[in-house]
């Protein structure tokens, strides 16, 4: 696997190497020892998914509040999305910063989010569905989010936005 410095302190664009012949490819997706070898968390324990029908949805900005903050590494497996991650660490030198990426199903890159990350993602085609492992479970009294249009942070989603959830919709101002 191949990895990429990305945008934020911490986040890595993943390329998984395929070995190909008549049948196709082979690649692996992950490995423990190579996330260890670079000094980056893993140790993962869900998957999840996200399947949305229609081009210019949006998802996000989601986190989860310490003891429970995650690692979050996704890959786009149908369709195309423009995913996104927030870095909300105060002591990290690119606190605040975002960083985008197409990720194509064809291509099989995935974004490694680091701990401290808010992720979201806008589908850029319709059919689009990711599916993002973590390092920690779902911890309901300590799930977050940002507003996706914050002008804290003034991310540039290509493409129109026509589809948001209310509780998306609804997230506070960063700091407030």
């Amino acid at each position: 696997m191949r990895f990429e410095e990305f945008g934020i302190a911490g986040a890595f664009l993943l390329t998984p190497e395929r070995r190909s012949d008549d049948r196709g490819y082979f690649a692996r997706i992950y490995c423990e020892q190579e996330l260890a070898g670079r000094g980056l968390i893993g140790g993962l324990v869900q998957v999840n998914t996200g399947f949305s029908p229609r081009v210019g949805t949006l998802r996000g900005m989601h986190y989860q509040m310490a003891p429970h903050s995650e690692v979050k590494i996704m890959r786009c497996v149908r369709g195309v999305a423009y995913d996104v991650i927030v870095d909300l660490r105060p002591a990290s030198p690119t606190f605040k910063a975002w960083c985008g990426v197409e990720l194509r199903a064809d291509s099989g890159q995935m974004l490694y989010a680091p701990e401290g990350t808010a992720h979201g993602y806008l589908t850029l085609a319709d059919d689009t569905e990711l599916i993002y492992f973590t390092n920690k479970p779902y911890a309901p009294e300590s799930a977050r989010g940002l507003h996706y249009a914050d002008p804290a942070f003034s991310i540039d989603w290509p493409g129109g936005i026509h589809l948001v959830s209310q509780a998306d919709q609804s997230w506070p101002a960063f700091g407030n």
